[in-house]
């Protein structure tokens, strides 16, 4: 028998139909989506998730074994989920603001962004030898906090033209520095310090492997979707872990009246000429099914969903990109006694590591550092010093902690690396995920008073409480080709111009389409690979619904 959850009610009791409105391929918390506002419009719905659960990369799970810590595992915090649907859904789901935007050491001091008290950021700066920069700082982000306000809306509705983004966003120099030129021109030309630049360039970074001056504008793209969430650009704590947003998609998806079936590996799908798609699939128990779907919604990558379509002899879809996707990061879970303390602790210039690990606290992730981490990545080789950046989960939310390991000070602690292409690891796994372990735990105990591996727990058969996922390993878990978090390099949320200005010439999204289209009209995208997809968002799997219900 199929094996579900228990909160995908009556998913493994139900007989499948032989025709559904809508097939979702893929149960992750986009497919979800879809699957919620299609149910919820009166459609029948079937999800079909290769795993044994739903959620994809939005999940929570008790990583180590005896121990009562639900982590993130693999995404963690949220920006782009709209407000809109939280309330579309009726989402019990709550996002909890955090206090210090970042921290980043520099010697026995640091940068500290206190997002609620200027008298703390102003000395900040003055204090790594940046002062000048402060006014500067100030100005960016009343630029993209602006931006954000005007472009974010935009997310759920029809796609705009590129001419009408940039009239809504109604800034000729932030527009020129976000979307016209490379982001490390701009923000050399905007802040003196080195050190700043990094701080703010990292956010064009996360799961992308490019230089801060490459003309791909991919880090631009980057940048843009990790400043205008929520319309403020902030990133927020998921209470309960990501696996509460994905838990809350899934209830109201089956209360909806989808039904969600677990362990069903899709083998193929066939779009249909003049009639229904049809989607091969089979169960854990080896038997095989086949379904007609009046449309079929692929919350799977579109290099998955052309290998799905060619099982049929069927076109690609359009979507995919010429070159194979690449993930570009390392993903390390920890738990730790307490937190480390902080370099120049002991003689009253170190940050209250509650203060410094609230935020995003930033690793060797100056602009410099930056380069030459991608230039060593670039060439084959492990980055010598890895720049990466770690915020603690439980310090927002403890409930994600069990009572009696939370009484004991207990944290948890999210690490994630830059420019770890998956080129790296591709030829041995586990060897090289070893490797750049020990250098980015090397780079981490830099700029702490005491080595990490001094506070890490351990579980309960006696191993320390750490875990590094690659991008081969993200590709084995969730099946994310090339481990790309993003499924590939990301869109601008806007259509594509007539010149492909982000590699997209296929003519596919058009002013007022939703960015979900494939050349086969029942076939649509309702994953991160859409245009305006990447982070957890479920802005894809909406769009997709709209698509199908024609609605807005």
């Amino acid at each position: 028998m199929t094996q579900t959850s228990p909160a995908e009610a009556g998913t493994a009791r139900r007989t499948l139909a032989a025709r559904y409105d809508a097939v979702v391929v893929g149960g992750g918390h986009n497919g979800l989506t879809a699957a919620a506002y299609l149910a919820r419009a009166g459609r029948s719905v079937l999800v079909l998730e290769r795993l044994d659960h739903v959620g994809g990369a939005a999940v929570s799970a008790r990583v180590f074994p005896g121990v009562d810590a639900r982590l993130s595992r693999y995404s963690y915090l949220v920006s782009l989920l709209p407000r809109r649907v939280i309330e579309e859904l009726g989402l019990p789901v709550t996002l909890r603001r955090r206090r210090y935007s970042s921290y980043t050491p520099l010697g026995d001091t640091g940068l500290l962004v206190d997002t609620g008290d200027d008298a703390v950021t102003r000395p900040s700066f003055a204090a790594v030898g940046a002062e000048g920069d402060h006014v500067a700082w100030q100005r960016w982000y009343a630029a993209t906090g602006r931006l954000a306000r005007r472009l974010f809306p935009t997310l759920t509705e029809p796609l705009p033209s590129r001419a009408a983004a940039r009239a809504l966003v109604d800034d000729a120099a932030t527009w020129r520095d976000l979307v016209e030129r490379p982001l490390g021109e701009a923000l050399r030309e905007r802040f003196a310090s080195d050190l700043v630049q990094g701080v703010v360039a990292t956010d064009g970074l996360i799961g992308t492997f490019a230089d801060l001056d490459e003309g791909s504008l991919a880090q631009n793209r980057c940048y843009l979707y990790h400043v205008i969430g929520g319309g403020t650009g902030d990133w927020d704590v998921p209470v309960g872990g990501m696996g509460a947003v994905s838990g809350a998609l899934r209830d109201a998806a089956a209360a909806a009246g989808a039904t969600v079936v677990t362990r069903a590996a899709v083998s193929a799908v066939d779009p249909g000429g003049g009639g229904d798609a049809r989607v091969a699939w089979s169960d854990d128990d080896g038997r095989d099914h086949e379904v007609a779907a009046g449309a079929v919604l692929c919350g799977a990558a579109p290099d998955t969903l052309d290998r799905l379509l060619a099982a049929t002899g069927a076109a690609p879809s359009g979507r995919a990109t010429p070159r194979p996707p690449e993930g570009a990061q390392l993903k390390v879970n920890l738990l730790v006694r307490r937190l480390p303390r902080l370099r120049g602790s002991d003689h009253g210039t170190g940050v209250d590591p509650a203060a410094a690990f609230g935020g995003t606290f930033h690793v060797h992730e100056s602009a410099a550092q930056l380069r030459a981490a991608h230039a060593q990545a670039a060439s084959g080789r492990v980055p010598e010093v890895p720049p990466c950046e770690i915020y603690c989960h439980s310090l927002t939310d403890p409930s994600i902690l069990g009572p009696e390991l939370r009484a004991t000070g207990a944290q948890t602690l999210t690490l994630f690396g830059l420019h770890m292409p998956e080129r790296l690891f591709r030829p041995d796994p586990v060897g090289a995920r070893e490797q750049a372990l020990a250098a980015t735990l090397a780079s981490l105990d830099s700029v702490l008073a005491e080595p990490i591996e001094d506070v890490l727990l351990h579980d309960a058969d006696g191993r320390p409480c750490l875990e590094a996922r690659t991008p081969v390993d993200l590709e084995g878990d969730v099946g994310l080709p090339g481990g790309h978090i993003f499924h590939r390099d990301l869109s601008w949320p806007w259509a594509a111009g007539d010149d492909g200005d982000d590699g997209d010439d296929t003519g596919l999204d058009r002013p007022g389409s939703w960015g979900v289209e494939t050349v086969h009209p029942r076939v649509l995208l309702a994953g991160a690979g859409a245009r305006r997809g990447g982070g957890v968002s479920g802005v894809p799997g909406r769009a997709a619904a709209m698509a199908v219900l024609g609605g807005g």
